[in-house]
């Protein structure tokens, strides 16, 4: 008997187990599985063969149902979604990166070794508890089938007739639905990646040379990691971001530019910033690794092709890169500067490679230096700011321009602050740090258009919202974006956007979706 109390209780949990994180902290929403019943019931009464497949089918179903909730509340926590088998395979050294990267290789390391552990455990034990149901003597057999079958029956007529979302009595049928859905979710990622094959074909670009109102300006394109529209309008972090942004707005006017700013939808949230990377680029949906595959195979233009095919030459400024990035021939960069190439020999900052400061102002030494002389191409610069990537500590701080030099003026700062298993140990902890490294950022990117904004247009935005721990459970994929010139013949053209003047978009100012902005850009500056 105590063999069928083990199985009967793992099979029980496995399939109450919420896939939703937010759902593990809400007993409310915990239902007692119907299928558990009628699993005992079948366990009872089947000898032989049967009992052998059964056996075997419940243990390798109920095995890999837990590894997909375990998944689902992997990607629930950071991205907000469900584990997709079809697409979420291929993010699996990404996902490695960002834990190694939080709390370090050998946490890393046992955090993942304790899962498995943990999941081939429970499986062994599955299966080896339900021989209890074989060895239990007739006379018991006989009053647990009477038992289960009448449990069964009445677990089934309460599902019935309970009310459609299942909550009246705490019963509900998980496993077949579950299965179900996933399979699902599997044939809507084929399907999906058979329409995207038409999106790509249409291209509301036409062919030729574009932005001639831009002629002889720089345009840098600047991406801050994790810079959501929660970061302006969360009561949390409000009052310190729109002091900031406000700050900024006086500074830069100060310095003879002007802003305008709005909201883009990102296609992704609390990670792969690539796909928003490939969806304003592009001008394609690009909310999978799959899409993303297939774009960096197609001829569709990047937004960094179009200008360079209008006489700009193009370079992207890529700090996180740290190894090969083959997809780089798509966006059709004059050149690359990854983590190596920026000339970086400071100390990191835990996964950040480098502060934001050192980024920017190795950007003006290897790209615009010399500008201002007769001859100069425009650049057009696609940079993607890390400071304020998890696992947001320490957290840099601006130091005088002149001084940067090579980068090893950072390293006291690299060398203090608290680990991130420290700071991970405590949520508050977490939303303080990351609200911090926002705002190291913009301070840092005021500053540097202040020094460096002649005859340039800026374009700033976030690539995506962080993850719920900063955000809550139900906040938008919006992230905010700053256009800034000394021009304001140049930012009259984005008239038609309807942006808000300044720094700070109001939640009346209009939203657009990010695979929108290449097209709305060309049209603005032809």
């Amino acid at each position: 008997m105590p063999r069928i109390a083990i199985a009967s209780v793992i099979v029980a949990v496995i399939l109450a187990l919420p896939s939703r994180p937010e759902a593990l902290t809400n007993v409310s929403e915990i239902r007692f599985p119907l299928e558990v019943i009628g699993i005992v019931l079948f366990a009872l009464v089947l000898d032989g063969a049967g009992f052998a497949i059964l056996k075997w089918g419940i243990t390798l179903s109920l095995a890999a149902m837990l590894f997909l909730k375990l998944a689902d509340i992997g990607t629930g926590m950071v991205f907000q979604r469900p584990f997709n088998p079809y697409l979420d395979l291929k993010i699996l050294t990404d996902g490695w990166n960002l834990l190694s990267g939080t709390v370090g290789v050998a946490v890393a390391v046992g955090i993942i070794c304790a899962g498995l552990v943990a999941w081939l455990l429970v499986t062994v034990v599955l299966y080896w508890s339900f021989d209890g149901f074989r060895h239990s003597a007739v006379e018991a057999r006989r009053k647990s089938v009477l038992a289960s079958g009448i449990l069964f029956l009445v677990g089934l007529a309460a599902f019935i007739v309970q009310d459609r979302d299942h909550r009246n009595l705490g019963i509900e049928a998980r496993a077949v639905p579950y299965f179900v859905n996933r399979v699902a979710m599997v044939k809507d990622s084929v399907a999906d990646l058979a329409r995207f094959e038409d999106e790509v074909k249409q291209d509301p670009v036409s062919a030729g040379r574009h932005f001639s109102a831009l002629a002889g300006t720089d345009v840098v394109l600047i991406f801050i990691e994790s810079y959501g529209r929660s970061a302006i309008e969360d009561p949390r972090y409000a009052t310190r971001i729109n002091d900031r942004l406000d700050l900024m707005e006086r500074e830069i006017e100060a310095a003879g530019l002007q802003a305008r700013s709005g909201w883009l939808t990102s296609p992704t949230v609390g990670g792969i910033s690539w796909l928003a990377h490939g969806t304003l680029l592009s001008g394609l949906w690009i909310d999978s690794q799959a899409r993303y595959d297939r774009m960096i195979t197609s001829e569709r233009r990047s937004l960094n092709s179009l200008f360079h095919a209008a006489g700009w030459r193009t370079t992207a400024v890529m700090p996180a890169i740290t190894m090969d990035w083959p997809e780089a021939g798509y966006f059709g960069y004059n050149s690359v500067h990854d983590a190596h190439g920026l000339g970086y020999k400071g100390k990191p900052f835990n996964w950040v490679t480098m502060p934001d400061q050192y980024t920017l102002s190795a950007f003006e030494r290897l790209e615009r230096q010399g500008r201002d002389e007769p001859g100069h191409t425009p650049v057009m610069a696609e940079m993607a700011l890390i400071s304020s990537h998890a696992p947001w500590t320490p957290i840099p701080s601006l130091v005088d321009w002149d001084q940067v030099g090579d980068g090893t003026v950072f390293n006291p700062q690299a060398e203090g602050g608290e680990s991130p298993s420290v700071i991970w140990a405590d949520p508050a902890r977490v939303r303080t740090q990351y609200i911090a490294s926002i705002d190291y950022t913009l301070e840092t990117l005021g500053s540097y258009m202040v020094r460096y904004g002649r005859n340039t247009l800026f374009i700033l935005l976030g690539d995506h919202q962080p993850a719920a721990i900063i955000t809550g459970e139900e906040a938008s994929r919006d992230v905010p974006m700053h256009i800034v010139a000394g021009n304001p013949e140049l930012l009259d053209r984005l008239d038609g956007w309807n942006l808000q003047r300044g720094m700070i978009p109001t939640k009346e100012t209009p939203v657009y979706r990010m695979d929108e902005f290449r097209r709305k850009l060309v049209e603005s500056f032809d």
